[in-house]
């Protein structure tokens, strides 16, 4: 019998992929990868032994996800069209790395994946497991079955006994990370009404949040947050803490209009309360301590590097290349940012750094200024010189070129 790894989270698609593949003739073994889920490992064990497998391998990567996919992409400060700071798409490539190595060891000539044939994970997918290990084949039963909607689906997988926790009132898809939440489908696709209630995973809505401002602070030693409130935290467990915290206070849930690889634009919701909490820390620490054209520069790489990490190509020369670059802008990045959180809102409260640029003596007006104001006039008039309409343009805009 042919044998097929299947990349299972234990929602719905992945769920009803399983008698799919199985009445295909294939053995079906899964593999989870714990970054965070909405399902415990042991739930989705249960779920997939009843689901009609008899093998699933369920590791946890959550270390590895935090310190070599979501910390590279902080320190670039990261962010797919101003909204999206690229939870699920982190984690595609990295359940793929252990996807194939699963298949490897279990001589399995195929894998398989529960992504649409309008969605991104495929690309995100294919391209990480092509690059890997291109003789596997791959499987995508959505983009294969005749099942055309997600109400068909769950009908498919009543009829199949298999444990999915939707329903008809409730059809969205969902994908879970300690880096944020990807909400889709169901009552989202209606760009005339505001997003219902239920469509809230994680965040509080704002008039249910916390009615009271919680402060944070973070410190950072080049561009790696290591303390939270003056406590040394590995770096899993101070996201998770920010994520439970950001969350009772409202904070970091998106909702966009975005462009996928494929080129549809879709209404994407994505809840993310540290990685927002940390990105704006992160971010305003780099205020601080970089001079200006190199901050200006970064700006325009961290908009490149959202993009080839949205678009799958994370394993690209160029991804490469900016993060030697991003790592270099860190060095200085030191320091704490205070923050205030409060109904939806993250607040900047205090900043301090030993690599600050600022200078309260140059900035001041008070009586301790001690900037050169005589500088300034020669200053202006160098400045504006390319700018000046000079004597020899207005010569060239007059002269007669004619025969």
């Amino acid at each position: 019998m042919k044998k097929v790894v299947l990349a299972y989270s234990g929602g719905l698609d992945t769920s009803c992929c399983i008698p799919w593949l199985k009445n295909k003739g294939f053995e079906v073994v899964c593999f989870s990868a714990n970054l965070g889920s909405e399902f415990s490992p042991s739930d989705l064990k249960k779920r997939a032994l009843k689901s009609g497998i008899r093998k699933i391998y369920i590791k946890d990567l959550r270390k590895e996800f935090a310190d070599q996919y979501v910390l590279p992409c902080l320190k670039a400060g990261a962010c797919y069209e101003g909204k999206y700071l690229l939870s699920t798409a982190l984690g595609r490539p990295l359940i793929a790395k252990y996807l194939v190595d699963v298949a490897k060891g279990e001589n399995a000539g195929f894998v398989a994946h529960g992504c649409t044939a309008k969605g991104n994970d495929q690309v995100r997918f294919e391209v990480s497991i092509n690059i890997l290990n291109p003789k596997l084949k791959i499987i995508a039963p959505l983009r294969e079955w005749n099942l055309n909607s997600r109400q068909e689906e769950i009908k498919y997988a009543k009829y199949h006994k298999i444990p999915v926790k939707i329903s008809k009132n409730k059809s969205y898809s969902i994908d879970k990370n300690i880096w944020g939440v990807s909400v889709e489908a169901g009552l989202l696709e209606d760009l005339g009404k505001e997003p219902p209630l239920n469509s809230y995973i994680t965040v509080k809505p704002v008039k249910k949040a916390l009615n009271k401002e919680v402060y944070v602070d973070i410190e950072f030693r080049k561009g790696v947050p290591i303390k939270l409130n003056g406590k040394k935290m590995d770096l899993v467990n101070l996201i998770e803490k920010l994520n439970r915290t950001g969350a009772s206070c409202g904070i970091g849930r998106t909702d966009l209009i975005e462009d996928r690889v494929v080129g549809i634009k879709s209404r994407e919701i994505y809840e993310a309360p540290a990685a927002w909490i940390l990105y704006t820390a992160h971010r305003e620490l780099e205020n601080m301590t970089l001079d200006r054209e190199t901050f200006y520069f970064k700006e325009l790489v961290s908009l490149k590097y959202a993009q080839l990490i949205y678009q799958g190509l994370g394993a690209s020369k160029l991804k490469q290349a900016f993060d030697s670059f991003v790592d270099e802008t860190q060095k200085c990045v030191s320091g704490n940012i205070s923050l205030k959180l409060y109904k939806g809102n993250i607040i900047i409260v205090k900043r301090n750094s030993p690599f600050s640029l600022y200078k309260k003596k140059l900035a001041t007006y008070g009586k301790d200024d001690e900037f050169d104001r005589d500088a300034a006039q020669g200053f202006i008039k160098l400045w504006g010189m390319p700018y000046r309409k000079l004597d020899c343009c207005k010569m060239q805009q007059s002269h007669d070129y004619s025969d």
